[in-house]
């Protein structure tokens, strides 16, 4: 027997879950389908860390999937932010100067996901469906659609509206035959957490270097989480350096601005790419999150981007009707698509151009992050930019 819902959503991590939450509000029935559902997390650190920003954090309260009440999830917010270029340029971000509470918060995927997750099952307004999808039927005829899916554990659904929330691999996507444009920046981001000697106040670092782009985020206590985006080769050493080591490198590449460190979580790595789907949204399809767009890390928006996507198409829908019907799924797709093409140029722009060895480039690029520190108009606009 087939059962149908109005939205189906493949993909239960940090972007279909909260939009799952908050669609679980409105007038559609929602299924949210994830075969590897997360598990309670133990006291150790995740490696995967992000940057939230504070209007996607108010997205996420108003959720009660950020509940500081319970301490989920483990966070710590950023005040500040101190950019190094590769010669003598500087670059601060302040949040008291620019008349704000924080810029971001750092937090660990592992236990919002799971926070999330203990929501929607007290949620009467999703079903969660643990199995991976097998194939799906595509509604072609006139009128409105019904996608039908199987899943592994022989379930039957159709929906009118599925949301391809299921990552930069996405099944989804490729089962509807969307290509993708992609770019590989040749870099792997290397992550790891440290326990740090001096307080780090709330404040994240990052430095241009001649072997990549090395980031210190904050987390709760004397503790912050690194990510270092460089070649493959040097990825590869740095991963194999015994911890005390890496500790060592780490500190060291920082100029030990925060005294020696020691490492928590053992170093991980992952490939560099930019992608965008060549289609966002079709007769009740949509994609969100990575399965549409992925960007370089250095200036932490990935997640961003994709809570944004989701908090879009979730006012998009509450209006109730067809929630598959076009042409409200292409004013989704139009008024992302500018912010994530915006970001996805000015991050690639920034890791070319900080690619480039020779002395004019140097020059031109230090004196280019100098010039915008002492304009504070400017300054203050990229901070508020962020927080959204």
């Amino acid at each position: 027997m087939t059962r149908h819902f109005d939205i189906a959503i493949l993909g239960g991590g940090l972007n279909g879950a909260a939009l799952a939450l908050a669609l679980a509000r409105g007038p559609h029935d929602v299924v949210l389908i994830e075969p590897n559902p997360p598990t309670e997390p133990t006291d150790d650190w995740d490696n995967r860390v992000y940057a939230f920003s504070p209007g996607n954090v108010d997205w996420l309260t108003s959720l009660g999937g950020w509940a500081p009440e319970v301490g989920e999830p483990r966070a710590r917010a950023v005040h500040a932010m101190r950019i190094a270029g590769d010669d003598d340029g500087r670059l601060t971000f302040d949040a008291i100067d620019a008349g704000l509470p924080e810029l971001a918060w750092i937090a660990e995927n592992g236990r919002l996901q799971w926070r999330l997750w203990r929501v929607l099952e007290q949620s009467s307004g999703v079903r969660l469906a643990r199995a991976a999808a097998e194939s799906v039927a595509w509604d072609t005829g006139p009128g409105p659609v019904r996608h039908r899916l199987r899943l592994a554990d022989g379930d039957h659904f159709s929906a009118s509206l599925l949301i391809g929330a299921d990552g930069a691999h996405s099944w989804l996507r490729g089962q509807a035959g969307i290509d993708i444009d992609s770019e590989d920046y040749r870099h792997i981001g290397v992550v790891a957490n440290f326990e740090v000697e001096q307080p780090h106040r709330g404040t994240a670092f990052q430095w241009f270097r001649a072997d990549g782009v090395l980031a210190w985020l904050p987390l709760p206590g004397r503790r912050v989480s690194m990510v270092w985006s460089t070649p493959p080769e040097h990825a590869d050493e740095l991963r194999a350096l015994a911890p005390e080591a890496l500790a060592e490198r780490v500190a060291a590449a920082g100029g030990h601005r925060l005294g020696g460190f020691r490492l928590i979580t053992p170093a991980a790595g992952f490939p560099l790419i930019r992608r965008r789907a060549r289609a966002w949204v079709r007769p009740g399809l949509a994609l969100i999150g990575d399965a549409a767009h992925t960007v370089h890390p250095l200036a932490g928006q990935g997640v961003n981007l994709g809570f944004r996507d989701s908090r879009l198409l979730a006012d998009l829908l509450a209006g109730g009707g067809d929630p598959g019907e076009i042409g409200r799924l292409t004013a989704y797709a139009a008024r992302r698509t500018e912010d994530v093409a915006s970001m996805q140029f000015t991050t690639g722009a920034l890791k070319k151009l900080f690619a480039r060895g020779d002395s004019l480039s140097r020059t031109l690029r230090n004196l280019g992050m100098n010039l915008t520190d002492r304009l504070d108009p400017v300054n203050q606009a990229l901070a508020h930019h962020a927080i959204l």
